[in-house]
Parts: C-alpha cells; sequence; structure tokens
C-alpha cells in the first residue's frame, strides 16, 4: 500500500506534439512515463544519456531517468541520479528524491525534501509534496503535524477541475445546458488556463441558451487578457465570437475581431480558416468594408496577402464584377505561396472558366489547383472538373480517360464515372455507331432485323460496362423481338447483369439463365452461359470447391478452344487448391502452363503449381516445386523474385539455411518489388533466429535484420509490427528484457497513432508479450497500463485485453484513482 501511495505517477509535460508528427530523442525517451510504463523510459533514458547531449538535454535527462526509476521501485538507483550536483536545486529532483526515500522508509530524510518542494508555490507537484510532508510526519510519530499540513490541501485544487470542464463541454454538446450551467458554476478552478476554459465553455453556454449578447461578453473577456490563453482556445474563442454576431445579427461587430487577429498574425496556421470565418460574416453584412483586404494584399507578409486576394476576389463575384475577379484569381497563381487550401481558389477559377466556356483556362485553373493541394480526395475534384470540361469542350478521348481512372478509384462517385465514361466510348466508337444507327432504322419498318441486332448490341455494350440501362435496352429486345435467333444471348446478358449486380441476385442470374437454354440458344450464348455457371457456382460455394470444380470442368469439356479456357482452367486449379487437394491442383496448373506457354497467366500458374507441389506429400515434391520455380524466375516477369523468395522457403523446409540465405539476398540486391525485399529481409531475420540456438550471436544477426526491415521509410504496418515483435523476441533470447519490452511497447505506440495503417495480428503479439514481461516482474500496474492501450485500440483482441485488465484490477486491487 505504501508505494502505491507514494508512486503517484506525475508527470511533468516537457510538450507533446500532436499524433503523427515527429518528435525529439528527448521527448520520446519521455513519453513512455506519461503513458503509464516507466520501465520503457528508463531503457530509453539510458541509451540517451549514453550519447552526447547538451547540458540543458542531459540535465533534463537525468532528471526524468530520476522520476522512472523511482516509478519502477528502483529508489536506491533514483538516489544516485538525482544526487548529481545539478539537479540539487531543482524542485522535480528534491521532491523525486523525497519520493525514493520514502519508499526505503527512510522518513526523517525524506521530510524536509517534501517541505523544500512544497515551499514552491509554482511547482506542478506542491500539492504531492505536501501530502509527502504530511506522510512523513505520520510515519514519523508526529501526527498533530500531519493533520494541520493535511487540513491545508483543502484549499488546493484537485485534479477534478479538469475533468469538470471536460464534462461541462460535453454537456453543451449535447445539449443538457442546464446540467453544464449548474457544473460550471459549482466549478472554480485557480489556474489561469482552467479559468480561462471555464470562461470560454461558459460563452458557449450562453450562445448555445439564445444569449449571443452575454455569450460575446464572456468571451472578449479572454481576447482582452490573453495571458495563459493557448493558440487553440485563442481561434476556438474567435470563431465562437463570430457565431454569436451572427446569431446577434452584428457581423460588423464581429468582423474587427478577426480582422485585428489577421492584421497581427500574417502568417497563422489558422488563417485558412480564419479567413473562411471572416468571409462569412463579410456575406452577412449588408455592405461590407473590403478596406482591410484590400491593405493586406498591398502588403507582402504571406500568406495572408494571398488570401487577402483570394477573398476581395469573392468580394468582387459578390459585387458582379466578374472580369475583375477572374483577373484576381489569375494573378494569385504567380504567388509563391503553396497551401493545400488556395487549391479551392483555382477551383473556383475554374468554374468561372467553365461558365463561360473558355475550355483551356478551365483545365489550366483545375490542373493548378492539383499541384496546391495533393489530397486524394481534393484531386478527385478537380479531375471530375477537367473531365467536365472536356466533355463539353468535345474532347472525348481525353473526358473517357480520366472518367475511366476516376471509375476504377474507391470513390463514392465511380458509377458515375464509369456510366459517363461509357457514354464517351460509345459516342467515339462503335456504340455510338450503334446510336445513331439504331435512330435511324427503327423508323424504317423494313429493318426490323437489324433494329433487333442494333437493340441487343447496344445492350450488351452497355452490359459489358455495367450501366444501368442496359437491363432496360435488353428487356425491351426480349419483349419486342422474341423470335429473333440471339433471343438467348439477351438472356445471358440479364443473367450476368443479376450476377454482377451491387447486391448480386444470384436466384434470377439462375432464371435468366435457364430461359437462354430454352429458347435454341446460339453458340455464343451456350459459351457465355456455361462461363457464367461457374462463377454462379463460386459465388454459391460457401467454401465448398465441389461444384465450382464440376463447372469447371464442364466448361472445359464443352467449350475446349474458348477464348475464356485458359481462365477457367485457373480456376479448376484454384478450386483443387483451396479444396486441398494439391495435386491435382499441381496438375492443372502445369497444364495451363503447357497449353498457353506465352499466355499471361503462365507465369501464375507455374508459380501456384509450384506451391501446389511444395505442399504436397509426394516424394520429390519439394525439388519439383524448385524446379518449376527456376521457370517463373527465367520468364523475368512480375513474380520473378515471389518465386526466389519461395525457393528461399523450400531450401530452409530442406535444411539448406546457406543456400535460402543466398537466394534471399539475390532478391536484396536486385530490382524487387518493395513486398518482395521485405519478405526477404524478414526471411533472413527469421534464419539467423532459427540458428540462434546453436550460437546466441544469430540472434543479434536477425535483430540486424529485423531492425533495416522496421526502419524502412514507408514500410506498412505489417511488416513493421512483425519485424519490432520478432526483435523483441530474439532480445528476449539474448536475455535482455528491459530492451524487448522497450520494442514491443514501439509497436504499441506506433499502432495508436491517428491516421496510420492499422494492423491487428503483430500488433497484439507485441502488445502482449510487453504486458506479459510486466507481469513476469509483478509490476501489476505498468502491465495494466499496456492491456488498458490494447483494449483501447478496439482491434480484434481488444476484448481479451481488456478481460485480462479487468482480472489484473481485481487480483491486484488496481483500481482507477
Amino acid at each position: 500500500m505504501r508505494r502505491a501511495l507514494f508512486l503517484l505517477g506525475f508527470c511533468f509535460s516537457l510538450g507533446t506534439l500532436a499524433g503523427g508528427e515527429e518528435i525529439s530523442p528527448l521527448q520520446k525517451a519521455i513519453a513512455p512515463l506519461e503513458a503509464g510504463v516507466p520501465q520503457v523510459g528508463v531503457e530509453r533514458l539510458r541509451k540517451l544519456i549514453a550519447q552526447n547531449l547538451t547540458a540543458p538535454e542531459r540535465e533534463v535527462a537525468e532528471l526524468k531517468l530520476g522520476e522512472a526509476l523511482v516509478q519502477t521501485g528502483a529508489a536506491a538507483e533514483a538516489l544516485e541520479v538525482l544526487g548529481k550536483t545539478s539537479l540539487t536545486t531543482s524542485s522535480e529532483a528534491v521532491f523525486w528524491r523525497a519520493q525514493a526515500l520514502a519508499m526505503l522508509d527512510r522518513w526523517a530524510e525524506a521530510l524536509p525534501l517534501y517541505r523544500q518542494a512544497a515551499q514552491e508555490k509554482n511547482f506542478p507537484a506542491r500539492a504531492e509534496a505536501i501530502f509527502g510532508e504530511a506522510e512523513s510526519l505520520r510515519a514519523l510519530g508526529r501526527r498533530e503535524e500531519a493533520r494541520r499540513v493535511l487540513e491545508s490541501l483543502e484549499l488546493v485544487p484537485r485534479w477534478n477541475v479538469r475533468a469538470k470542464l471536460r464534462i461541462a463541454q460535453l454537456l453543451i454538446d449535447s445539449a443538457d445546458l442546464t446540467a453544464a450551467d449548474h457544473l460550471l458554476r459549482e466549478t472554480r478552478p485557480q489556474e489561469l488556463s482552467a479559468r480561462n476554459q471555464r470562461r470560454f465553455l461558459l460563452g458557449r453556454l450562453n450562445l448555445a441558451q439564445k444569449n449571443p449578447g452575454r455569450a460575446i461578453e464572456t468571451l472578449k473577456v479572454i481576447l482582452q487578457r490573453p495571458e495563459g490563453v493557448s493558440h487553440s482556445l485563442l481561434i476556438a474563442t474567435l470563431f465562437t465570437l463570430a457565431e454569436a454576431h451572427l446569431q446577434a445579427g452584428s457581423a460588423e461587430a464581429g468582423d474587427d475581431l478577426l480582422e485585428e487577429f489577421i492584421d497581427h498574425h500574417p502568417n497563422d496556421a489558422a488563417l485558412p480558416a480564419i479567413f473562411a470565418r471572416l468571409d462569412q460574416l463579410y456575406r452577412k453584412e449588408r455592405k461590407p468594408s473590403t478596406n482591410e483586404l484590400e491593405r493586406w494584399m498591398r502588403d507582402p507578409a504571406q500568406p495572408r496577402q494571398a488570401f487577402a486576394q483570394w477573398y476581395f476576389a469573392r468580394s468582387r463575384l459578390r459585387a458582379g464584377r466578374e472580369e475583375e475577379a477572374i483577373a484576381l484569381l489569375t494573378q494569385l497563381r504567380q504567388s509563391n505561396v503553396r497551401a493545400a487550401s488556395l487549391g479551392e481558389a483555382e477551383l473556383e477559377l475554374a468554374r468561372l472558366h467553365l461558365t463561360r466556356k473558355q475550355w483551356p483556362a478551365a483545365i489550366a485553373a483545375a490542373e493548378a489547383a492539383k499541384r496546391q493541394n495533393p489530397a486524394p480526395v481534393f484531386q478527385e475534384r478537380a479531375d471530375w472538373l477537367i473531365a467536365e470540361t472536356n466533355y463539353r469542350a468535345g474532347q472525348l478521348e481525353k473526358a473517357a480517360a480520366i472518367y475511366q481512372r476516376l471509375g476504377q478509384e474507391a470513390s463514392a462517385r465511380s458509377a458515375d464515372a464509369l456510366f459517363d465514361a461509357a457514354v464517351c466510348w460509345l459516342r467515339l466508337d462503335q456504340a455510338n455507331n450503334f446510336a445513331a444507327d439504331y435512330r435511324r432504322i427503327s423508323n424504317d419498318p423494313a429493318q426490323e432485323k437489324t433494329q433487333a441486332e442494333l437493340l441487343l448490341e447496344q445492350g450488351l455494350v452497355l452490359a459489358a460496362q455495367g450501366k444501368l440501362e442496359a437491363e432496360e435496352r435488353l428487356r425491351k429486345f426480349t419483349r419486342e423481338f422474341p423470335n429473333s435467333p440471339r433471343l438467348s444471348e439477351a438472356w445471358v446478358a440479364l443473367a450476368e447483369l443479376a450476377f454482377h449486380s451491387r447486391k448480386p441476385d444470384l436466384k434470377l442470374a439462375r432464371e435468366n439463365l435457364a430461359r437462354a437454354r430454352a429458347t435454341n440458344p446460339t453458340t455464343a450464348a451456350l459459351e457465355r452461359a456455361d462461363y457464367l455457371q461457374l462463377w454462379i457456382e463460386d459465388a454459391a460455394s460457401s467454401g465448398n470447391q465441389g461444384t465450382v470444380i464440376a463447372a469447371a470442368s464442364n466448361f472445359l469439356q464443352r467449350h475446349p478452344d474458348s477464348a475464356f479456357a485458359a481462365e477457367v482452367r485457373m480456376k479448376l486449379a484454384e478450386a483443387y487448391y483451396r479444396r486441398g487437394d494439391f495435386a491435382n491442383a499441381q496438375t492443372q496448373f502445369e497444364l495451363l502452363a503447357q497449353q498457353k506457354p506465352e499466355g499471361l497467366l503462365t507465369e501464375k500458374a507455374l508459380f501456384f503449381a509450384a506451391r501446389s507441389a511444395s505442399s504436397s506429400m509426394g516424394a520429390g515434391s519439394l525439388d519439383h516445386a524448385l524446379a518449376l520455380l527456376d521457370q517463373v524466375v527465367k520468364m523475368g516477369g512480375e513474380l520473378k523474385w515471389a518465386g526466389r523468395n519461395e525457393q528461399a522457403q523450400i531450401e530452409r523446409r530442406l535444411g539448406k539455411n546457406s543456400e535460402a540465405l543466398a537466394l534471399y539476398d539475390e532478391v536484396l540486391k536486385n530490382n524487387a518489388k518493395p513486398a518482395e525485399q521485405r519478405e526477404a529481409l524478414c526471411g533472413k531475420g527469421d534464419i539467423y533466429y532459427d540458428m540462434g540456438a546453436a550460437d546466441p550471436q544469430n540472434y543479434r544477426r536477425a535483430i540486424e535484420f529485423y531492425e533495416q526491415l522496421a526502419n524502412e521509410p514507408g514500410v506498412p504496418a505489417f511488416w513493421r509490427n512483425q519485424a519490432e515483435f520478432k526483435k523483441g523476441k530474439a532480445l528476449e533470447k539474448l536475455g535482455d528484457k528491459p530492451a524487448a519490452l522497450t520494442t514491443y511497447f514501439s509497436v504499441i505506440e506506433e499502432g495508436e497513432r491517428p491516421k496510420v495503417q492499422h494492423e491487428f495480428f503483430w500488433f497484439y503479439k507485441a502488445g502482449f508479450n510487453a504486458a506479459h514481461l510486466l507481469e513476469e516482474t509483478q509490476d501489476w500496474k505498468s502491465a495494466v497500463a499496456v492491456y488498458r492501450r490494447l483494449s483501447a485500440v478496439g482491434g480484434t483482441r481488444s476484448d481479451e485485453a481488456k478481460a485480462r485488465l479487468t482480472q489484473l484490477r481485481l487480483e491486484h486491487f488496481l483500481w482507477e484513482e
């Protein structure tokens, strides 16, 4: 209980950067203390102190090392670190020395240090120091003195102030204004920053209560007394004031506040949002003044000058002076300022040119917009405008190419893009001729057969392009030309549409195929019907590959010379492979490679034939797999280096580590894809790890490769986390459990960063290993901290982490403070 009482885990923040930004080595070393895992902090700080640091950096690092050592229970070592001359005058060092002495029951020595720390009025942990003083007095039997010291704490704001303010903010957001009002009134923070935060929330509360005048009065105090106001709170206050003035109908007064801020902060990071809010106020004013915008345009301070020119152009547009606005926006392109938000200015210019049918100018502005803002969503918006301009300018090939590309991207508008691309292709090529011919021939009764052909061909083209009109065209064909010899082809196409719809309708697809087979089908219809049957069975198989194998075999028997034969045989081989029938899979893959030696599927067939052989239990199967993979490598195609990696894995299975290492080296020394090089790096590390049992030095070699893989720029999370986890395992084998813990913890940190690719398999393996190491040392509090982080991620093993977290809390009385 004594240790739990004094290891409060108080960390002094040195300036944590926002998630996703780079942090300094010192900040990175200190971060685990604030995360509740001081063991990692000890490991990192020791390594950092061994480097060449400046005197101030060394002092901070040593102070934080002493703090971390206290939190990990290494009190004696902490006293050695904190007793250095350079730290004797530091209140933080004095406080943590007192904590270390208290852990060692050296209360008489701890008491004067606690008092010294408590006398520092601005010391962040003054309350903890006062509490430590009281506990020292209690331990020494001086109970009355201890009581008086504890009474002094009743006047010190406790930790719940920040929590109360946060609760008040949530209540306002959820419109529970009465509860928010009550909480804010009972909360009386003493710290300036907390008071400003409370005042801001009161202003928001007034605004939510439809009392903008009172909100303005409350919030303006923050601007008048900005001491202790953070940048984010200042910007939020400006925006809330602007909203209050809008609500009060006093936009003219609201814009003064924003203009004053812009005037004094010409390169503030929040300028894009501030100008946008200022423009919102201008739009609400009857006669907005543009004097400030014009003055800023003459001032060279950037990026203020560029934003002022953009929004002055907007004001010209609202005044009906379009030519002047276009000139201003065109000149803006010559600015050296590069800001993503200025891409919107270029898009506005592009739309102006588009409405004026100035096609080249519109495209040039949209291209300039793309150069300003590389964000994928913005790039897509610009591409849509460029495609529309080309389409309206009659440049159908260019428009079709852009629509086609947009249609292939994962976008909410991909279907629209494919539709527009289809329209372009039909107008440019065969479909356009079909449409024109259909309009002409439909008016000629003598051309009924040709009309039917054109209607069917149009439907088939639209169906091939996945357009909604296809079904209507095809059904119209079946109604108006029920005796056409090509009726079966229409029913097959309708079956394909049902199968390929956004929500595949297998029942309707089967019904339409039955209609096709019942209408004296053409050879082409039978071929496509049997081909579609295969994919229907595949979609409905639910893991049972028997029906897929039967459908594929039926197709190959009926249509051995079909253009689809190679694809169907590949599907047959894959079905055998998924069923675990590696012998038949290998046969089909190799047969495909023999029948189509120059085909696009040959390399893939040989590659998977080798995998099938290596997965079978036949004699000499591994040697045969190596031979097949040699053929893949000799083809020099996309799978060349993947083939070498497969060979290396087989050599490992054969116990030929030297040969495997040589193969991996070949991959690494050549122009293999990044994924293949990563596999080779990991493979080399795995080999040396396996060889570590015979020679522990091999674990260090394995670590070198894992580190190279983990530190590769842009490495995907799957590979980075895997490498870090395996590095940690190797460190454990070497007996360096602190370094292993640090390595595992880095995976947890990386996995929690916002806006990064998430990977859960290796992430959780590393996280649970970190927690297990902490449990081995009976450091339950730190283990709980790790499990808490693992459970918060929400991945595949989140519940498992949560369960272990609950168990540890119950077993070791680790309740939330």
